[in-house]
């Protein structure tokens, strides 16, 4: 087995820090070879070493290498770093380009999304979608769906999260679409839906460490929280601890099992536990990147300090979240919530 092959599993299982020691070594070896470029950088950015992770770029650059994961990798530091103009010269660096126009689109979605801007976040998924589409990438296509339908269960938008995950179900139902789906379905109060997709994956995927210790038991989890059990969802999601921090289907949907948790704990009343876990959205922020879910942590993190009766820090929380969506569509259900629950701290 290759470095990079050892990168990679360290990598999808959230050690980041062995995963950035084996990619160190590919380019040495193989200095042409540009996917473990952005490998390298997608793990340094996971750690929160931007600077190192600009620098791998640069390196792939000064060696003319290009590929659709290295754009993407520069995009989503260009989002870390703030830096607007860059993510919008990449954008248009990718417009035409088959199998990385699509790329593109569902991180600039994501990137909408992660600031309340769902109408935009939309448009841009089907812009995605049909870009994959045209260049015959219909598992692609529908994994873009699949984690559209996460983000609207997230706001408060239950039947479109329904909608677009059986919609990419229909489009491609592989192994990261019928997971991801199915835990949107979950979210969405489709218990019966999301059971018949995990019974599916239990039986198609017995030794996929994936499947069997992080997917399967944040859908289970998912299923036991609408199911008004937080304390069985706590404890199904106690499998995930080793490898909650790692890479389940692609780059951009990342501590899912964490997220539910920290829910669970919210259900609970244990605001305590439940600020632990949102605060890991907030350490990991390399790893999270674009993915909506960082920011709706912010209001996690917010709903566990009012829990624990810190108003100061709640209500600190509360406008971090607000802040970040200061221009989003009014009239998300989450965002009126979170206004209201702020109002209520005044």
């Amino acid at each position: 087995m290759t470095y990079g092959d050892l990168g990679f599993i360290s990598f999808v299982l959230g050690n980041y820090e062995k995963a950035a020691e084996e990619f160190r070594e590919v380019p040495r070896l193989e200095p042409n070879d540009v996917q473990h470029y952005s490998n390298l950088g997608f793990a340094y950015q996971a750690l929160n070493r931007l600077d190192e992770a600009e620098a791998v770029y640069k390196q792939a650059e000064e060696r003319k290498l290009q590929s659709e994961s290295l754009l993407v990798g520069r995009y989503v530091l260009a989002f870390l770093k703030g830096d607007a103009v860059q993510m919008e010269r990449l954008a248009s660096a990718a417009t035409g380009k088959p199998g990385t126009e699509d790329f593109v689109l569902a991180a600039q979605g994501d990137t909408q999304a992660w600031y309340g801007k769902l109408k935009n976040a939309r448009e841009l998924t089907h812009l995605a979608m049909d870009s994959a589409e045209h260049n015959d990438a219909k598992e692609t296509a529908a994994l873009y769906q699949a984690e559209s339908a996460l983000r609207e269960v997230e706001i408060g938008n239950r039947k479109e999260a329904r909608t677009d995950a059986n919609a990419a179900l229909k489009l491609a139902a592989n192994r990261d679409v019928k997971a991801t789906a199915a835990l949107a379905l979950a979210r969405a109060g489709d218990g019966r839906g999301a059971e018949k997709l995990t019974a599916e994956l239990d039986e198609t995927f017995p030794l996929d460490t994936l499947v069997q210790r992080y997917w399967l038991p944040t859908i289970r989890a998912a299923i036991a929280m609408e199911r008004k059990d937080p304390n069985r969802a706590v404890e199904l999601l106690k499998e995930t601890n080793a490898i909650e921090l790692g890479e389940p289907a692609n780059f951009s949907m990342m501590l899912m099992p964490v997220h539910v948790r920290g829910e669970a704990y919210l259900a609970l009343g244990d605001g305590e536990r439940a600020a632990t876990e949102f605060q890991k959205f907030i350490d990991h922020r390399g790893a999270v990147s674009n993915f909506p879910w960082g920011a709706l942590a912010r209001l996690g993190l917010a709903r566990a300090y009012a829990l624990q009766s810190d108003t100061a820090k709640a209500r600190v929380a509360y406008q971090d979240f607000l802040t970040l969506w200061k221009d989003a569509d009014p009239d998300i259900p989450i965002l009126k919530q979170a206004k209201a629950e702020y109002a209520k701290l005044q």
